[in-house]
């Protein structure tokens, strides 16, 4: 018989971007905030008003690195500064290698990540993470 491992749904996706845009409103922060599922598949998104449109495509690659890479983006950041640039083009599939993807983990499988940009990479990992904390 086929295992089972935990999966993100669609009222998780809606618990977690909730969350994470409470977060980034108590912080007055114009954010774009991606869900996706453990292949990187966005399942839910939004883009606070004020946000710079280039964050809708950045917060979706940080989210997608993060679910596919099974790590947080920031990893692959601090490999690319800590010189091994040639990483940069290890795979087309990984272009969110900055600060602010984050997976989200249960039963100690990747079932998801999410992507926040739009603010300090810090802080965008800081609003990724208030959104997970909502599972």
């Amino acid at each position: 018989m086929p295992g089972q491992k935990p999966y993100l749904n669609q009222a998780d996706a809606q618990k977690i971007l909730a969350a994470a845009n409470a977060h980034a409103d108590k912080n007055n922060w114009a954010v774009s905030i991606a869900v996706v599922d453990d292949g990187g598949h966005l399942l839910g998104f939004t883009r606070r008003d004020g946000c710079p449109t280039i964050s809708t495509y950045i917060a979706q690659e940080k989210a997608k690195a993060s679910a596919l890479g099974r790590r947080e983006s920031k990893i692959y950041e601090d490999i690319i500064n800590g010189g091994r640039q040639s990483f940069m083009n290890a795979t087309p599939v990984l272009s969110g290698t900055l600060e602010g993807g984050v997976n989200i983990v249960v039963d100690g499988h990747t079932i998801g990540a999410v992507g926040v940009s739009g603010v300090k990479s810090t802080e965008d990992a800081e609003i990724a993470k208030a959104g997970i904390a909502a599972l």
